[in-house]
């Protein structure tokens, strides 16, 4: 189930029932990453909006991997950061500080994803950033903004800075720091950090090459209308997630309880 349908339901069903399947999408979704490799011992964050409010979030429990992550044990907090469920994990400060700058301002960001892969942190510590020279930077023409390195997260002042260089764009380079995503959906913030993540691994292998062949703006423009995970009337991104959600399933479906 998507956020979108997260929404449809909560019109005719129940808020409680529309809560109860976005946590286990989102669950799911922190197990997806586990099962790519797009984990950082027990950092980083994907936070999604509760339906039916505008300022209540679902977060990642600080302490435990993505592998323990489970629908019951998700954290509900406001966008201060605040515990509304009285859970007794706890919140990482510098997780949420960017994403609640975010969440805050972009009524259409639902979704935001924030990784340290190493492709994805190669490329931004890199003096060029992300480069057009593949078939998948191919797909993001005009869709990458990037913001430079303040330090560690947890100031709350760096965060309009953040948001004047993010501008209308749905990916995000933290400069010497790593990769982060938004969307309306889950699947549609994952579709996005799955290409931008792709394409980074693609030119940090290119690179050992030599000089790589460059991808014209015109045929990249082309390549982005064309891009169907990223495409909302194929679902963006919910045919792959659903996909990689049933593999999930058949590892260790726990992220359901």
């Amino acid at each position: 189930m998507s956020v979108t349908d997260v929404r449809q339901t909560s019109e005719t069903g129940t808020h409680a029932d529309a809560e109860r399947a976005l946590r286990v999408r989102l669950a799911g979704t922190y197990r997806v990453f586990a099962m790519l490799g797009w984990t950082e011992l027990i950092y980083n964050h994907i936070t999604v909006r509760v339906p039916g409010t505008d300022s209540h979030f679902l977060i990642n429990p600080f302490g435990l991997h993505y592998t323990e992550v489970t629908a019951s044990n998700l954290v509900k907090i406001d966008v201060d950061g605040k515990v509304l469920d009285g859970s007794t994990h706890p919140v990482n400060p510098a997780g949420f500080v960017v994403h609640a700058a975010i969440h805050r301002a972009l009524p259409d960001a639902h979704c935001v994803m924030h990784t340290h892969t190493t492709a994805g942190l190669a490329v931004a510590c890199s003096q060029t950033g992300l480069v057009n020279n593949n078939f998948y930077s191919a797909q993001l023409h005009e869709m990458v903004a990037y913001h430079d390195f303040e330090g560690i997260t947890i100031r709350a002042d760096e965060g309009p800075r953040l948001l004047a260089n993010l501008g209308d764009r749905g990916l995000l380079i933290l400069r010497n720091h790593g990769l982060l995503a938004i969307g309306e959906t889950i699947a549609q913030a994952f579709a996005r950090l799955w290409t931008l993540n792709r394409a980074c691994e693609i030119q940090l292998a290119t690179a050992a090459l030599g000089p790589a062949r460059m991808i014209g703006d015109d045929i990249a423009a082309r390549c982005t209308r064309d891009s169907l995970q990223l495409d909302p009337r194929h679902g963006a991104g919910d045919d792959v997630l659903n996909a990689l959600l049933r593999q999930v399933d058949a590892i260790d479906p726990t992220y359901r309880d």
